[in-house]
């Protein structure tokens, strides 16, 4: 899908009122719903995000969702609960983000769990190449923001971790 495409989208989505539109081309899908709970993602934000997105996509399509902000969007309020508040390790690379070295071993951070900066609270696969990802900072894990085995951006949010 080209950038076009998905801001014409947005765009219908904006006008029209509808609370979400998904489309599907070939294996590519994306999903536009309207409103925010930060309230600070534009148009054009939504259109970078959702072309980063298509673009840069693992070999298996996800649902991408594209959240629209403006005076379309009706100031509706979502339910989601805002994140945990403290300092957030980000993913340094794309790839495959795992809580455990192999399968059904015990995951090397729980929430909840003291850390020490330097310490291994995951790995990241990329490219066959396993990458043990480390606390920069000493604290409490407050949240784990990512499943295992689900693919991660860079820059992605993985951990909180408060004082």
């Amino acid at each position: 899908m080209d950038l076009r495409k998905l801001k014409t989208m947005i765009e219908l989505v904006q006008q029209s009122g509808i609370a979400e539109l998904e489309v599907t081309e070939g294996e590519e899908r994306v999903r536009i719903v309207r409103g925010h709970p930060s309230g600070n993602l534009d148009a054009s934000a939504a259109a970078a995000a959702a072309a980063h997105a298509a673009y840069a996509r693992s070999a298996a399509p996800l649902p991408v969702a594209i959240p629209i902000e403006g005076p379309a969007a009706g100031g509706e309020q979502s339910s989601v609960p805002d994140a945990p508040l403290g300092h957030i390790v980000k993913s340094p690379m794309v790839g495959t983000f795992y809580r455990a070295a192999v399968p059904g071993a015990k995951p090397f951070a729980e929430v909840g769990d003291n850390v020490k900066a330097g310490q291994t609270l995951c790995i990241i696969e990329a490219m066959k190449l396993m990458n043990e990802i480390e606390s920069n900072k000493d604290g409490v894990v407050k949240a784990i923001l990512i499943e295992s085995g689900q693919p991660v951006e860079y820059g992605e949010p993985l951990f909180v971790i408060g004082a």
